[in-house]
């Protein structure tokens, strides 16, 4: 098909090292799917991650042989290190990068591009975890990869669904703003890419893929989760200081909200946080009954009460108070551990009350009475969420009343 005028539309740059096996395979059909089933104009870019086998030598021929075919040689290693050089330096409307090994159906290429090109999104990824992806690949790796993006939504509460799909889009005018405020070079690259951009206001659009694993992926796994966690809280910690001008970056390019909906009541809040409540009981009774045992009381109490408070915040946050969105989040989240340590006093010490009263009480006895002071704990944790950590600003009161107020 022929390509579509008006400039270069899109470079898919492709990193390497010491990839000579599959390399000219993989370029070739790659290439001969864009000129046969492509639409717009494109170019493919092999970003060389100083590879010292034979990648240079049939990279270079390819790029003579192959129209539209170029090689970019880097002395430094690091994917992040390719696409941020390849990107920075191109001349297309959309920048994108695959996996030399394929492993995504290319069929997915299309729908990819097709919402950047448009106007209509700012990132558009490729998702191994969509219900309508079909993925081939082991069990360990699959458990590393929920895992990971699981961890990544608690932490960051972010809605992307898989930050590391070697399948990914972007418009250059997006890429361009973000990218020097993206400090990793390596494989944490791409996730924090995604959680500035969602940070930022952006919009992030997702396809289910096609995929299958490469069973001779070289990739260090617990290096690499390694760094991924040491990259979150780097990311966190830069987002509470306000190191990173997302303000700027969202008034710049982001999406403002379609409709903000209105806070619920008094009562719809008490009736909000009750039933978040007493999912968080439960859970925090089955998580003592299961930490009691290795720990002993006193820390199964608190690891217990630890998970939930997390879980309880988060909920309480989204559910009962309606507060969406990026601003003061990390702020909230702090205030909402030291509710928890409120919490955790008073459950802590009723237990240190309990143990001087009767040194053998049995773990139902423990629980009885973590259950009441539990009750006393959600009272105060409802007041201090409501007065303290989620309270409405005056400012968010003079919005909410020139807007129209939802039905609870």
């Amino acid at each position: 098909m022929k390509p579509s005028s008006g400039g270069l539309a899109i470079e898919i740059v492709v990193p390497v090292f010491n990839e000579s096996a599959i390399l000219e395979r993989s370029i070739r059909r790659l290439a001969e799917y864009l000129s046969q089933e492509f639409l717009h104009s494109w170019k493919i870019t092999i970003a060389d991650n100083a590879s010292t086998d034979a990648t240079g030598a049939i990279s270079r021929k390819l790029a003579e042989e192959i129209p539209n075919v170029g090689y970019r040689r880097l002395e430094t290693k690091g994917r992040g290190y390719a696409l941020r050089d390849t990107w920075t330096s191109s001349e297309a409307k959309v920048l994108a990068y695959m996996d030399v090994d394929l492993s995504t159906d290319l069929a997915a290429l299309h729908p990819l591009i097709a919402p950047l090109l448009s106007g209509h999104s700012d990132i558009s990824i490729g998702t191994r975890l969509g219900r309508t992806s079909r993925v081939v690949r082991g069990t360990k790796r699959e458990f590393i990869s929920r895992s990971y993006n699981l961890l990544l939504k608690r932490t960051m509460q972010v809605q992307f669904s898989d930050a590391q799909c070697g399948f990914k889009a972007i418009r250059a005018d997006v890429a361009h703003r973000l990218l020097p405020f993206v400090e990793d070079n390596r494989w944490f690259f791409d996730t924090e890419l995604l959680i500035l951009a969602e940070r930022a206001g952006l919009r992030i659009h997702e396809i289910p893929v096609d995929w299958i694993d490469d069973p001779d992926s070289r990739v260090d796994i617990r290096q690499t989760a390694i760094d991924d966690v040491k990259g979150i809280i780097r990311v966190a910690s830069s987002i509470m200081k306000g190191a990173i001008p997302l303000q700027a970056i969202y008034a710049e390019l982001g999406r403002g909200p379609i409709a903000a909906p209105a806070r619920p009541s008094f009562f719809g809040q008490v009736v909000r946080f009750g039933i978040v409540g007493a999912f968080s009981t439960l859970a925090f009774a089955l998580l003592y009954l299961l930490f009691q045992g290795p720990f002993g009381a006193q820390q199964g109490n608190f690891l217990a009460l630890l998970v939930t408070a997390v879980a309880n915040t988060a909920a309480n946050r989204r559910f009962t108070f309606r507060i969406h969105g990026p601003e003061r989040l990390f702020t909230q989240q702090i205030q909402g551990l030291v509710v928890f340590m409120a919490a955790w006093g008073i459950t802590s010490s009723s237990l240190l009350l309990l143990h001087a009263m009767h040194q053998d009480a049995s773990p139902s006895n423990e629980l009885l009475v973590l259950t009441c002071a539990n009750v006393l704990a959600t009272l105060l944790r409802f007041v201090l969420l409501r007065i303290w950590v989620f309270r409405v600003r005056r400012s968010e009161e003079r919005r909410g009343a020139r807007t129209p107020k939802l039905a609870v």
